[in-house]
């Protein structure tokens, strides 16, 4: 008898013998085996849900990366026309995107086919600039430049609250437990209850709040046009420090650990040291002096001695990455117009928008472009990744979705 012929006669004994052993197991020890059995055989993205991209730069820390890599080779799955130009960025959860348009509406389509789910009319001067959604627990958040705050249901669309502020509101809404974080050109920062669109507090900065705040730990962290870096308690909005940066801050503060890094309209970027409040190092690029004005994103370390790595937008039409540790420049990529549009990374490749209309993928190690799609007007909008997806809207009032 050859081995192969044995292999199959035990192979059926064991089956046989297992299958005595099973029907001899009483029905509910029986169903919870098959259960946790289905549990280990089924593949692991069976098993896991897409992952989201729920707010700006993708998490309360606003380090811009994302929790999955999109494909290795992008190609464009859908474009949906909003009717005017998209500088909010996406908000992406549970197999749908939220973003913001010019014509005044907040659109949810669906992730997979970007097919129209609902829409939601701010009202009158209520266009959605470069406000970009929170979305948490069934409820999406957005401001607008009529100073309104809204508050609107992910599944159908329909308003819950909106709240008012004395000023246009570009500040993207950040959650931290039960209140809505989010600035105002009015000079404040606000604290709005999620619930109910009541006020909790509010904290009176010297210039217009345009950043987005970062948080961390029950801190919120975030730089501003008064050019003062705040430090400031979540639950009753004391500040707990300010560092001076010398200079007014558009972008949003990125932060990790006792770290945080923003750059400033006087074309530095900054790395502060959150623990002994202070700064740690300034980088200006000795070539060219432009404003930062695009988000930073925070890459992981390259091989053993590269280093993690910041990687921002300039508006001398460049992507720089710089040393975390070291405040010296990595690697620099040369677009043709400015770069306020904020980097995503993403399975060792950053993500960015140009003002000359394209979207650039980089190696995350040597800012080598990898791929490019030229959606023929401005990308300031960052790209938002999730689910094996890429989306990002444009100045010509498309939203594009590679996958």
């Amino acid at each position: 008898m050859s081995p192969r012929v044995d292999r199959r006669l035990e192979d059926q004994e064991t089956f046989l013998q297992k299958e005595k052993l099973l029907t001899s197991w009483p029905p509910v020890i029986l169903r919870a085996f098959v259960l946790s059995w289905l549990a280990i055989s089924l593949p692991l993205s069976a098993q896991q849900s897409a992952p989201n991209w729920p707010q700006f730069r993708g998490n309360a820390s606003l380090t811009g990366v994302a929790a999955t890599a999109p494909p290795a080779t992008l190609a464009l799955k859908w474009t949906y026309d909003a009717g005017e130009a998209v500088e909010s960025s996406a908000a992406l959860a549970d197999g749908a995107v939220y973003v913001g348009s010019t014509k005044g509406e907040l659109i949810a389509l669906d992730l997979e086919t970007g097919a129209l789910r609902w829409k939601y009319e701010t009202g009158a001067g209520g266009f959605i600039g470069e406000s970009s959604p929170a979305v948490s627990d069934g409820t999406v958040f957005v401001g607008d430049l009529a100073g309104l705050v809204h508050a609107v249901g992910a599944k159908d669309g329909k308003r819950l609250w909106t709240f008012k502020t004395d000023g246009e509101v570009k500040s993207s809404p950040a959650i931290a437990d039960d209140l809505v974080l989010i600035g105002s050109y009015d000079t404040h920062l606000y604290a709005i209850d999620r619930r109910t669109g009541k006020l909790r507090w509010k904290l009176r900065t010297e210039g217009p709040v345009h950043a987005t705040p970062a948080v961390q730990n029950g801190i919120v962290y975030i730089a501003g046009c008064d050019e003062r870096f705040r430090a400031v308690n979540v639950a009753d909005g004391k500040v707990l420090f300010e560092i001076p940066l010398g200079s007014y801050t558009g972008a949003s503060t990125a932060v990790s650990g006792e770290r945080a890094y923003v750059g400033t309209f006087d074309a530095e970027l900054f790395a502060l040291d959150l623990h002994a409040k202070k700064i740690l190092w300034r980088y200006r690029d000795p070539e060219r002096e432009f404003p930062y004005y695009s988000s930073a994103a925070l890459g992981a370390a390259i091989g053993t001695t590269g280093g993690a790595r910041v990687i921002v937008g300039g508006r001398d039409k460049a992507v720089h990455a710089v040393n975390a540790a070291t405040g010296k420049s990595a690697w620099k990529f040369m677009t043709r117009a400015r770069v306020d549009s904020s980097p995503a990374v993403a399975g060792g490749r950053v993500f960015v928008g140009s003002n000359d209309g394209k979207l650039y993928v980089l190696d995350a190690a040597t800012g080598q472009k990898r791929w490019e799609f030229d959606a023929g007007d401005a990308i300031t909008a960052s790209p938002a990744i999730g689910g094996g997806r890429v989306v990002v809207g444009s100045a010509d009032g498309r939203i594009y979705c590679f996958g």
